[in-house]
């Protein structure tokens, strides 16, 4: 009788503890940090809830951020900078490394575009202040051209590759996995890629408001070990990982393995490196009058949380 007391009273406790526990709105794009730590068993044991919600895109996803809907979230270095400039009360609380070989620009593979000098005159797609747009602007000032000698298409990835497959325009600045897609279905060939152009960061974004709560913050600080882990795992295991990042994200498994292995991504702190890279970004977006006013960005990062590279919850 009393062994079935103890047992009740233990899942009456663990029922409370549940009902208790701090939850994450997590806001995460199509096949990443979800899909990641799904496969890298990250999501298991946790002392927290996560509320996942899934956006196409930066652009809705910082527009969740800055609304408070969402707690924490993924998002680029250009459309973060949009939202703190926009006023946004939100914090970039670690960064993801990664190599930008698959931002680029793209052209057909029948197309007589050589380089970008040859862009002059020409029409290009792609997002506006997206990563895509800032490697555009980076490529043809590097090819003494001006943004004004190009014809801009400011179109979604999936408009921007049929407006490209049919002529609609000369050229498409995009990223992975889309890049990696036109490559393995033949349908563009880069043209120039974002390596010495691009950052290649990536940032976990949180609100004040999340990072004001206490047990918020500590579940974040967990968060992120995890991710981490995650990712670490996935970069051990390229070839299982990205099976299962094809079938999320629909893709060919061959497109969505030359996605995840040439990014070669790694989750950090943040550290005064990555502030400056953010403001010689930030820089460069106001001086093409993308960000209206100069902006600091030290105020936009917080160091309260870390990187563990080896963490406990790496299994």
């Amino acid at each position: 009788m009393m062994k079935n007391q103890l047992i009740a009273l233990s899942l009456l406790l663990a029922g409370i503890t549940s009902a208790q526990a701090v939850t994450l709105r997590i806001a995460d794009q199509k096949g990443n940090m979800h899909a990641e730590m799904e496969a890298a068993n990250q999501l298991q044991n946790l002392s927290y809830n996560i509320e996942w919600s899934e956006f196409p895109a930066a652009a809705p996803l910082a527009e969740a951020l800055n609304a408070g809907a969402v707690d924490a979230g993924i998002i680029g270095d250009a459309p973060l900078l949009f939202s703190l400039a926009a006023g946004a009360q939100v914090k970039a609380v670690a960064v993801s490394k990664s190599v930008p070989t698959g931002t680029a620009l793209l052209v057909r593979t029948d197309s007589a575009i050589k380089n970008a000098a040859e862009l002059k005159g020409k029409r290009i797609a792609t997002g506006r202040g997206s990563i895509g747009h800032f490697l555009a602007l980076k490529a043809l000032e590097q090819a003494g051209v001006s943004d004004k000698d190009v014809k801009w298409r400011f179109l979604t990835p999936s408009d921007a590759r049929i407006a490209l497959d049919s002529h609609s325009v000369d050229a498409w600045a995009t990223w992975d996995p889309y890049t990696a897609l036109a490559e393995v279905t033949q349908s563009g060939r880069i043209l120039v890629n974002g390596q010495g152009l691009a950052t290649g960061n990536s940032f976990l974004a949180a609100t004040d408001a999340a990072l004001a709560d206490n047990e918020k913050r500590a579940a974040l600080q967990d968060y992120i070990n995890r991710l981490a882990a995650a990712d670490r795992w996935a970069n051990s295991h390229v070839k299982d990982y990205s099976q299962t990042l094809a079938k999320i994200i629909g893709f060919p498994a061959a497109a969505a393995e030359k996605a995840f292995s040439r990014r070669q991504s790694h989750w950090q702190s943040i550290d005064d490196a990555t502030q400056q890279q953010q403001q010689q970004t930030a820089d460069f977006y106001h001086k093409y009058g993308l960000i209206q006013k100069s902006l600091d960005v030290k105020p936009t990062f917080y160091r309260g949380l870390t990187v563990a590279q080896n963490s406990a919850s790496a299994k």
